[in-house]
């Protein structure tokens, strides 16, 4: 494989060579292909495929999260978008930050996992939840789903937007809320996961950290055809820390699920092609 064949293959499978992601149907297969993906495109640049990529059928000139509201390809991309988010085909994460992640219904209990792992080691942005933002999960336990300025006036207080903003965030990166819907007086509606994902959630919660990132690590290098290990740790590293992900890339080379592929000077991983010269065994007395 050369380099230029790799990036060919890649804008396929991304869907970036004008083979644009129009339909739902045609999303869901997208999503499912690829496992997951930005919603827009971050700086420095991850190698995941973008929604906003795929929806168009190109990687230029694609807008970043802060100025997509300006661009008419966006708002059409975000209707396609919460149309998957609400049949649950796709769950959303604002995880990495710059930009929220979509993640197919398939691999998200093992994102979920992950998420969870972090959590319980207290590793997933600070050991605690910020007092508010644990106020916010109680009330959405127990009122929820519930709109933004429903939400507000439930923590009662002189509460400013932006500190309410900062609770749901803390709150969404580590899976404990979505958002469920949109209402034009409330803003967004939230729920927990738990109650608007409780099979994927409950699936989550008896799978081990080892089984989860092997599979998030497998399905990556499926859709990034092959990735530098430095590559692999960039994508995963919000997921798990990178001295587990070495292992979990060494415990799949050891099973030849992973192979190492030369591409110039550089030296990739790649899910193990399947063999196809094993020749039949030649019947006896022949």
């Amino acid at each position: 494989m050369t380099d230029l064949e790799l990036q060919q293959q890649r804008k396929a499978k991304w869907r970036v060579a004008g083979n644009a992601v129009r339909t739902l149907e045609d999303a869901r297969a997208f999503l499912e292909d690829v496992g997951m993906c930005l919603v827009y495109p971050v700086r420095p640049a991850l190698p995941l495929p973008t929604w906003i990529g795929a929806f168009t059928g190109s990687e230029d000139g694609l807008p970043d999260a802060k100025h997509a509201f300006s661009d008419p390809r966006a708002r059409e991309a975000e209707e396609l978008m919460l149309r998957l988010l609400r049949e649950k085909s796709a769950f959303e994460s604002n995880l990495l930050g710059q930009s929220n992640l979509l993640v197919a219904a398939s691999l998200f209990s093992y994102f979920h996992a992950l998420v969870a792992a972090q959590e319980k080691k207290g590793t997933s942005k600070g050991d605690k939840l910020s007092p508010l933002a644990a106020d916010a999960f109680k009330v959405i336990q127990q009122k929820g789903p519930v709109g933004k300025q429903q939400l507000r006036t439930l923590l009662k207080g002189d509460l400013s937007i932006s500190a309410l903003d900062r609770a749901l965030a803390e709150l969404w990166a580590r899976l404990k809320i979505t958002r469920v819907g949109h209402d034009p007086n409330e803003g967004a509606v939230w729920d927990t996961f738990g109650r608007w994902a409780p099979k994927e959630t409950k699936e989550g919660a008896g799978l081990s950290s080892v089984e989860a990132l092997s599979a998030m690590l497998s399905k990556y290098l499926d859709a990034a055809v092959a990735a530098e290990p430095a590559e692999v740790e960039a994508v995963l590293a919000h997921l798990a820390p990178r001295s587990r992900i070495k292992e979990a890339v060494n415990a799949l080379l050891s099973a030849r699920e992973l192979s190492f592929v030369h591409i110039g000077q550089r030296t990739l991983l790649q899910i193990t092609p399947a063999r196809t010269d094993i020749r039949p065994r030649a019947k006896r007395g022949a």
